[in-house]
């Protein structure tokens, strides 16, 4: 699987992300393939060629699931990209916790 991530040496939003994703790496046993753009014309290329939409960095790509993030996100959404699934998709997977409890309560009313 390759995940790479696209970065700016002087980007704050980019040096926010890296305890992020140092515990991604160390937690699900991922390598992210870091890629500097300011400085580095090729990686720039790169970045562009994928025509994602995103103006900036960070970005995040997925080469498996060629699933996108731009921007600074929470390490749950960081995580669901990195295994190729929706990250715009809270888990659900919680049966009978307060979390469903609060879902069905919101639907009944």
């Amino acid at each position: 699987m390759a995940l790479i991530k696209f970065y700016g040496e002087q980007c704050s939003f980019c040096h926010q992300m890296e305890p992020l994703d140092d515990r991604l790496e160390k937690e699900i046993g991922v390598k992210l393939e870091r890629l500097e753009v300011w400085g580095n014309e090729e990686n720039a290329n790169k970045m562009f060629s994928l025509q994602t939409g995103c103006q900036g960095v960070p970005m995040y790509y997925n080469e498996d699931s060629k699933v996108v993030l731009c921007g600074a996100v929470d390490y749950e959404v960081l995580k669901r990209w990195a295994k190729g699934e929706d990250p715009n998709q809270p888990d659900h997977s919680h049966e009978g916790d307060e979390h469903n409890q609060a879902h069905s309560e919101h639907k009944n009313v």
